[in-house]
């Protein structure tokens, strides 16, 4: 393989246009060299029908990083470790939790690197609020994590269909901080997941977790609010709070502004995968997905209104 990291996107929509792009731009070490899209041509690049037609036509390359909806990826990504190729997927990594260790067992066999991005984690401020929870005692974690779901995902009638996630496709995002912040693991204790009559995936969820030392954390997933996002995690300490901001581009403990930073969580994100398929290692951390799963096994669903586009 070239010394360059040679990638194809897979799925051309509104994430893989305003944030992929920019950022294998921004990474060194890595170059976009083709993109597969039944309907998206983008200029300047080899454009493919679908990862099949990219895989038998396309130019050479070694990575394929996967931004097709959670319920194409499992075939997707088998298809492209069997032709040896590094798979990066696009946070949810899948549309179930089952499918994901084939997967695993596929890439350590074909020698490939498999990275479920949860890009969130790489938010600028999520490494120092880790750090500044380390040594404190938390007492109670409140995630409010809602926006417009008709700006962030126009038109994409797959995240209401049944694997899709709804609500959960946001959620994850804070989830993934979640897991990464806190210092043990934590569990679903209830869900209440509105669903929409007229749709098959839910636009907002509460759930209640806990760790295993009875921590309270409570998260509100909404995709109906208007205006500018609300993407923040409250964290009470014996010290105060600790509060993350703005998907976790900003932290505040107490009223001292900690971190206050621009949206570099992309190219974050491809240094680790250029550094991972460089060493031969594949990062597939499933815990995010798991709370997604047992809410939806634990959660009471309720009615709401129909939504429409």
């Amino acid at each position: 393989m070239s010394d360059l990291l040679r990638i194809a996107i897979v799925g051309f929509g509104e994430i893989a246009c305003r944030q992929h792009v920019p950022a294998i731009a921004k990474t060194s070490g890595a170059a976009l060299v083709a993109v597969a899209d039944p309907a998206k041509t983008p200029s300047g690049l080899p454009h493919f029908r679908d990862l099949q037609e990219l895989l038998r036509d396309g130019p050479e390359i070694d990575a394929v990083v996967l931004c097709t909806p959670p319920q194409a990826r499992h075939a997707q990504a088998a298809a492209a470790l069997a032709a040896g190729k590094h798979v990066l997927l696009e946070k949810p990594p899948g549309s179930t939790l089952g499918e994901l260790t084939p997967l695993i067992a596929a890439a350590g066999e074909a020698g490939r690197t498999l990275f479920a991005a949860w890009h969130s984690r790489y938010a600028p401020a999520v490494g120092p609020a880790r750090k500044l929870l380390a040594g404190r005692t938390i007492n109670k974690v409140i995630i409010i994590w809602k926006e417009d779901v008709r700006v962030w995902h126009p038109g994409q009638a797959w995240i209401f269909e049944a694997g899709g996630f709804g609500v959960f496709d946001p959620g994850i995002n804070a989830l993934s901080i979640l897991t990464e912040i806190l210092p043990r693991p934590v569990f679903v204790r209830s869900a209440m997941l509105d669903v929409p009559s007229n749709r098959e995936a839910p636009i907002a969820a509460a759930i209640e977790l806990s760790d295993e030392n009875g921590l309270p954390i409570h998260a509100e997933f909404d995709f109906r609010q208007t205006g500018p996002p609300s993407w923040d995690i409250l964290c009470e300490t014996e010290a105060g709070s600790v509060t993350l901001s703005k998907g976790g581009r900003q932290l505040r403990d107490g009223n001292r502004l900690v971190v206050d930073a621009t949206d570099e969580e992309y190219p974050a994100l491809y240094r680790r995968f250029v550094a991972l398929t460089s060493d031969g290692k594949s990062e597939v951390d499933l815990a995010p997905l798991r709370l997604v799963a047992d809410s939806f096994m634990l959660g009471r669903r309720r009615s709401v209104e129909a939504f429409g586009d």
